[in-house]
């Protein structure tokens, strides 16, 4: 096609299908955004053009615009944008090659970095300094390429006096969770001008979100610094237009007969069966864990109130057990199976690993916001091994993600927050390599206690010998070697992704009344029974009564209902008493104590240690040198009837209520 026919045909396609695009540019004095498909009806020759020979096309469509009457003149140049290329144009990051650099593309992705606007010259206009001719030269390269020589010989003296800046934006973009093949995810620099970092569109490009990119793929010198071409090259996109996928379980196509296959598999009376039966099959048993994962898996629905306050869909889990019952295979399992998932694994994680940090930008020179596994996974899962590896600091990080859902970053200049609705699936060690049902959580895992009282469940795997069981297990073991195929899962696992995508995004289910009153009777009768001044302690609180809510509302997305009924309350009530009764039972009592599991001090330790503080006060009073033989203070704390007595003492020091003046001798702080 040749240029002027080209310009020709742009005039009759802004004149006749876009005019309307080109108007509301003009009164709002911002580019012109047009829908390529309009493109492609009006001329598909055209259209195909602009894939083959964006540089040409935009430079015709610029000469196009100044013969269409607006009714006022245009002033500079003006951005022609294109924006919902046919999916035949979306090219995988990681299959981009050389044959693609200077055409128009598209790509998919999630912003993996985001750095500062800055200026950059795209016009300098030089002056000489010996006959005062004024030279104007076009900056398309990284660095600023001054007049090689004046027409009066001058080679040397030049001076910048005038110069055209646009604003800049460099962006990296990561392939997306789903499409990844491959442990490496495949990355691109794309570069934002104009208006494409203005304000309005800043909310586009923060790290984690997810996006579609159109631009046209270039390529520069590696070592952008050196004035030298090189060999080697990298490869970049100049975007053209950028918009939001909101997509985020959508991306998995789900055709009508999945559709029919899915609505077919939730009315099945067994469903929850086959859930349980379908999650990890090659790990044998642990059904109460496998149920409380697939109701993770649904999750619940999120509540923005009118004032601002936000209550989170989404099940935390925590396994804690014996090595070697098979947490890690369960975590991977759950990692592929989930529609959208990051696996961490805690001894290699950080806190910038996770949530967000600030790096220096190599191409702009500024500072850039980069994103974490939790906030990729925004809208996803987390899976985290090993969350006891981490660090104190590295592990404070997480607070703020499991609960508010957001990530707050303040580093160098930056100040920003980032949207993290994620999920997390996470399994722990105990401290001395087997789990003792004696001891509390807090005691056995190294993790704080404001973290665990963030998880909904937490389950301990415990490895104890039963000749049934074991016999079953071996059993099982042997038939997977003779023949791997043999434990399939009765819902193919593809089938099983689109499930779950598909619930996510369609059902929204609400508490009928009778699920209200059920829950409400179990809360209620359950604290009354512990209510009283010399009550033995708190069974449960708001936060496991949230997390009831939450499993009734995944139960009833498990079938596709809209209606929380009574039987989902009822599975929600028995996944969280699996929990209690396992974990939050009193040892000495035989009583559930909620603080047992989320501070590791039950009530009747409470009671003890305000027992101990006492008999420490009146031995003190009595000795001459206001300090306490710990000897005698063993003797009387047991004949008091605290048998514990040293376990006590030592909690005391680590806690600062009592410190050691000399050997063998205690004084109150």
């Amino acid at each position: 096609m040749e240029y002027d026919e080209l310009v020709q045909r742009l005039e009759l396609f802004f004149s006749e299908v876009a005019y309307k695009e080109v108007l509301e540019a003009v009164q709002k004095k911002t580019s012109i955004v047009v829908d390529f498909q309009k493109l492609e009806l009006f001329d598909p020759e055209m259209a195909d053009f602009l894939v083959e020979n964006p540089d040409d096309f935009f430079k015709a469509a610029e000469e196009a615009l100044l013969s269409i009457d607006v009714g006022e003149e245009w002033e500079g140049k003006v951005n022609v944008r294109f924006s919902n290329l046919p999916e035949d144009y979306i090219i995988p990051i990681k299959h981009i090659r050389s044959k693609h650099i200077d055409k128009f593309i598209g790509i998919e992705g999630v912003i993996k970095l985001a750095s500062e606007v800055r200026p950059e010259i795209t016009a300098a206009t030089f002056e000489c300094g010996y006959c005062g001719q004024r030279i104007t030269i076009l900056q398309e390269k990284p660095s600023l390429r001054k007049p090689s020589m004046c027409e009066c010989g001058n080679k040397k003296h030049f001076e910048l006096v005038d110069r055209r800046l646009v604003d800049i934006q460099h962006v990296v973009v990561e392939e997306i969770p789903e499409k990844i093949e491959g442990a490496q995810p495949s990355k691109i620099s794309v570069f934002l001008r104009d208006d494409l970092v203005d304000p309005k569109f800043q909310k586009r490009v923060m790290p984690g979100t997810k996006v579609r990119i159109y631009g046209i793929l270039r390529d520069r010198p590696l070592g952008i610094a050196s004035e030298k071409e090189t060999k080697r090259r990298e490869l970049y996109i100049e975007v053209n237009y950028i918009e939001p996928i909101e997509l985020e379980f959508e991306e998995i196509e789900i055709t009508e007969d999945d559709e029919k296959e899915i609505k077919k598999l939730a009315k099945r009376p067994d469903i929850y069966d086959l859930l349980i039966k379908s999650i990890a099959p090659s790990i044998y048993g642990y059904e109460d864990i496998k149920e409380a994962v697939a109701l993770q898996l649904f999750g619940g629905v999120r509540k923005e109130r009118q004032d601002g306050t936000v209550t989170r869909g989404d099940i935390h889990i925590l396994l804690v057990g014996d090595p070697g019952a098979g947490k890690s295979a369960l975590l991977k399992y759950v990692a592929k199976l989930a529609p959208k998932a990051r696996y961490v694994v805690g001894r290699g994680a950080t806190a910038s690993g996770l949530t967000a940090t600030v790096v220096r930008d190599e191409f702009l020179k500024g500072w850039a916001l980069e994103a974490g596994a939790l906030v990729l996974a925004n809208k996803g899962i987390a899976v985290v091994d090993e969350i006891d590896k981490m660090s104190p600091e590295d592990r404070v990080a997480m607070h703020e993600i499991m609960e508010q859902q957001t990530c707050t970053v303040a580093k160098a200049n930056v100040q920003a927050t980032l949207q993290a609705q994620t999920t997390i699936l996470a399994a722990a060690n105990p401290k001395f390599g087997r789990f003792d049902a004696y001891s509390s959580l807090p005691e056995q895992i190294n993790l704080p206690e404001t973290l665990l009282s963030r998880f909904d469940l937490i389950f301990a795997i415990r490895d104890v010998p039963d000749p049934d069981r074991d016999k079953q297990l071996v059993k099982h073991i042997l038939r997977l070697h003779e023949n791997p195929e043999s434990e399939k899962p009765p819902i193919d696992p593809l089938l099983l992704r689109k499930y779950v995508a598909y619930a996510r995004n369609n059902v929204f289910p609400k508490l009928t009344k009778a699920a209200e009153k059920y829950i409400e009777d179990f809360y209620v009768g359950l604290r009354s029974r512990y209510s009283g001044e010399n009550s033995p302690g708190v069974p449960i609180t708001t936060r496991q009564l949230e997390a009831i809510i939450r499993l009734a509302e995944a139960s009833a997305r498990v079938r596709l209902s809209g209606r929380v009924t009574k039987k989902d309350a009822e599975r929600a009530v028995r996944v969280m008493k699996n929990y209690l009764m396992k974990l939050g039972l009193d040892p000495e009592t035989g009583l559930l104590d909620i603080d047992r599991i989320e501070s590791g001090i039950s009530a009747s330790q409470r009671n003890k240690i305000k027992l101990m503080l006492a008999l420490i006060e009146r031995l003190q009073d009595e000795s001459d040198e206001r300090m306490v033989n710990v000897n005698d203070l063993i003797v009387a704390a047991k004949s008091s009837g605290i048998e514990d007595a040293e376990e006590i003492i030592d909690k005391l020091k680590s806690s600062g209520e009592i410190f050691e003046p000399r050997p063998g001798f205690v004084k109150r702080v």
